[in-house]
């Protein structure tokens, strides 16, 4: 038998002791990637406005009392009492707001801030601004963020007839709105209702709207 020499001998055993470390290693639960703090699906970007002369003192949608100082804001994207974190995308300056109301009411519109929120953003001047919305903390429970449920009941190319709906509606319920959309060369005013929470609030509203003779719809956005 031919005789290995010292040399060969240690290379080999060295190769030895490397595989046998690669497949511990291999065996080993692998470091866990640190996952991003918003999730993508918790995010969203649209337009923002900011409220606050007329409307400061008046009752929210959660029934807190509105207080411009606050940081709040109102959106229906979002369940009331989340906590969401807005980027201006203009400057980077960042606020975190308490969602307490339903709003903007303004078609193209996604949120709108408290006056010292929107101080904070830098957007008092400009009036709106382009921002990212970061979710930081929802009510269990809810839809998924972004999906809310509204009760459609005409659109119109009138504004007039589009109003004379709202006064009648608003007598069963006074939180008939009207939307205006845009399509196009063409101008809508939608008379709707909500946001609800779920589908079965939303239905059941637009079944009490048609024992009453009005053509109610469930819309999702």
């Amino acid at each position: 038998m031919r005789r290995v020499g010292p040399w060969l001998s240690s290379v080999w055993m060295l190769t030895v002791m490397a595989l046998l470390w690669v497949g511990c290693a291999s065996r080993q639960t692998p470091v866990a990637t640190l996952p991003s703090p918003i999730p993508t699906s918790r995010t969203a970007y649209g337009i923002a406005s900011w409220y606050g002369p007329g409307f400061n003192g008046h009752r929210t949608s959660s029934g807190i009392i509105y207080n411009e100082d606050d940081l709040t804001a109102a959106s229906v994207l979002f369940p009331l009492g989340s906590q969401v974190r807005v980027t201006n995308l203009a400057n980077g300056r960042v606020v975190e707001v308490t969602i307490n109301d339903h709003g903007p009411y303004l078609h193209g519109r996604a949120i709108d801030l408290s006056h010292r929120a929107a101080i904070t953003l830098g957007m008092i001047g400009t009036g709106t601004a382009r921002v990212r919305m970061d979710v930081l903390s929802a009510p269990a429970g809810g839809p998924p963020i972004g999906m809310r449920y509204f009760v459609q009941i005409g659109s119109f190319g009138n504004p007039a007839n589009a109003q004379r709906v709202l006064e009648r509606v608003t007598i069963y319920y006074p939180d008939a709105r009207i939307i205006e959309a845009e399509s196009g060369d063409a101008h809508y005013y939608r008379v709707r209702m909500g946001a609800f929470m779920d589908h079965s609030q939303a239905t059941a509203r637009a079944s009490r709207l048609s024992s009453l003779g009005y053509p109610a719809e469930v819309i999702t956005e």
